[in-house]
């Protein structure tokens, strides 16, 4: 049971340190008006500390158009 909680805490401070970068880029000034600035905000979050090396995860998604 304490290793599972060490690795909790090691996955809770690592998307803190994703969401600190990505406050830091600015990606929470205004809401997200776009599919694609959801995956960067959510892909630079899931990256954490990674995005102080120089790491800039960018997301695309398309969403099919009605016919």
């Amino acid at each position: 049971m304490r290793i599972g909680s060490i690795i909790g805490l090691i996955v809770i401070v690592w998307l803190v340190i994703g969401a600190v970068a990505a406050g830091q880029r600015g990606y929470f000034t205004t809401p997200p008006a776009q599919c694609s600035q959801v995956a960067t905000i959510a892909l630079n979050i899931v990256a954490g500390p990674l995005n102080y090396t120089g790491l800039d995860p960018q997301g695309g998604c398309e969403i099919p158009q009605p016919s």
